[in-house]
C-alpha cells in the first residue's frame, strides 16, 4: 500500500475493519454489508429530546413517493431552520437511517430541523431518478413548512459522498428551476464527476482506500446508465459538468487528501470562488474516504464540528444557542 505512511496513524485500524465490495460481481450482497457496516455504527442514538418521524411524500410526476425521516426538537413551536440531509451510497447503495446518529447530534447541537430522504438507486432507477427524489423532498420541506415548523428562509441542502453529490446537483437544480430558495450547501467529500479515473486521473495517492477507481467507474455507469467520462452528461448528474457555477448557495466542502474524490472537490471548490460563490474548503491530511467511521480520531471529531459551525453561520445562530433557546 503505498499511501499507508502518509495515513493519520489514529486512522489505520479503520482499515482492518472497513468490508472490500466487489460490486460487478455481486451488487445485493454489496448493498447487504454496506447497510449492515453503516447501520453498525449507528448503535442506539435515540435521544428523548429528539423527535423522529417517518413520512412519505409525493415523488415525481409518475413515480413512488420519497420515504422520508424527520428529526426534530421536542416542544418547540416557533419555525426553525432546516437540513435535508441526503444519505451516501454511491448513487447504487445506501439508507437514509444510516446517517441518524449524525442527524440526531445536528437537531440537538443546532435546534434545526433534519429531513433525510431515501431516493432510488441505480441501475434500477439511473439518473435522474435520485436528484428528482431528493427534488421532490425539499419541494415538500417548503410547501409544508408551516405544518413542519420550517424556516422557508433557512433550508440549506448537505450529504456526504454520493449524498453530496446530490446535493451538489440538487443545488443547481433549485437555482435553474426558480421554485424554492436554498440558504447553503454542506458538500462532504462529494461524489461530483463522472470523468474521475474513468478520462482523468485522480493522482497516485488517491482511492486506495475507502473509494477505489474501480468501485467509483462502475458506480457512475449505473448511475449514467453508460459509461462514465463522455460527452453530454448532465450537470444534474455529475455536478462538475455544470458550465455556470453562478447563483449557488454559499457552499462548505470537506474531503480527505487521500480521497479520491479530493482534486474535483478542490476543483470545484476553484470554481465556486471564481463564480463569486461563497465557499470554504476543508482538506484532511491522512485522511481517506469514510474516515469518519472512526468517530474518536481527532480528524473526525475536528471535521463534524467544523461543518456544524458553518451550517450554524449559514442559519444565523451560534452553535447550541438554538437548541437551548
Amino acid at each position: 500500500m503505498k499511501t499507508r505512511a502518509t495515513i493519520d496513524p489514529e486512522l489505520l485500524p479503520l482499515i482492518e475493519q472497513m468490508p472490500v465490495f466487489d460490486f460487478a460481481a455481486d451488487l445485493p450482497g454489496c448493498r447487504k454489508m454496506i447497510d449492515e457496516f453503516m447501520l453498525s455504527a449507528r448503535a442506539d442514538f435515540a435521544d428523548p429530546n429528539v423527535a423522529v418521524e417517518e413520512r412519505r411524500v409525493p415523488g415525481p410526476a409518475g413515480s413512488p413517493e420519497v420515504p422520508v425521516l424527520v428529526y426534530r426538537p421536542r416542544g418547540v413551536k416557533r419555525p426553525l431552520p432546516a437540513l435535508l440531509d441526503i444519505h451516501g451510497g454511491g448513487y447504487i447503495s445506501g439508507l437514509a437511517v444510516a446517517d441518524e446518529p449524525a442527524n440526531i447530534r445536528t437537531v440537538k447541537e443546532l435546534g434545526c430541523i433534519v429531513v433525510a430522504a431515501d431516493y432510488r438507486l441505480a441501475p434500477e432507477a439511473p439518473a435522474p431518478a435520485a436528484v428528482e427524489d431528493c427534488y421532490a423532498a425539499f419541494a415538500w420541506m417548503h410547501r409544508e413548512s408551516d405544518a413542519l415548523g420550517i424556516d422557508r428562509s433557512r433550508v440549506a441542502i448537505g450529504g456526504a459522498s454520493a449524498g453530496g453529490g446530490l446535493a451538489a446537483a440538487l443545488c443547481l437544480l433549485v437555482r435553474d428551476r426558480a421554485e424554492y430558495s436554498v440558504c447553503f450547501q454542506l458538500l462532504i467529500y462529494p461524489m461530483l464527476d463522472d470523468r474521475t479515473s474513468s478520462t482523468r486521473d485522480a493522482g497516485r495517492f488517491a482511492g486506495e482506500l475507502g473509494w477505489t477507481a474501480a468501485q467509483n467507474r462502475f458506480a457512475w455507469t449505473a448511475y449514467l446508465g453508460r459509461e462514465p467520462g463522455g460527452d453530454g452528461v448532465s450537470a444534474y448528474a455529475a455536478p462538475a459538468r455544470a458550465a455556470d457555477l453562478a447563483g449557488l448557495p454559499p457552499t462548505y466542502i470537506s474531503c480527505g487528501a487521500l480521497d479520491l474524490f479530493a482534486d474535483e472537490n478542490m476543483q470545484y471548490a476553484r470554481r465556486l470562488v471564481a463564480a463569486g460563490v461563497p465557499t470554504e474548503l476543508h482538506i484532511y491530511p491522512g485522511a481517506f474516504h469514510g474516515y469518519e467511521f472512526a468517530p474518536q480520531a481527532q480528524v473526525s471529531i475536528a471535521s463534524e464540528r467544523e461543518r456544524r459551525v458553518a451550517l450554524a453561520r449559514a442559519f444565523g445562530i451560534s452553535l447550541g444557542a438554538e437548541a437551548n433557546a
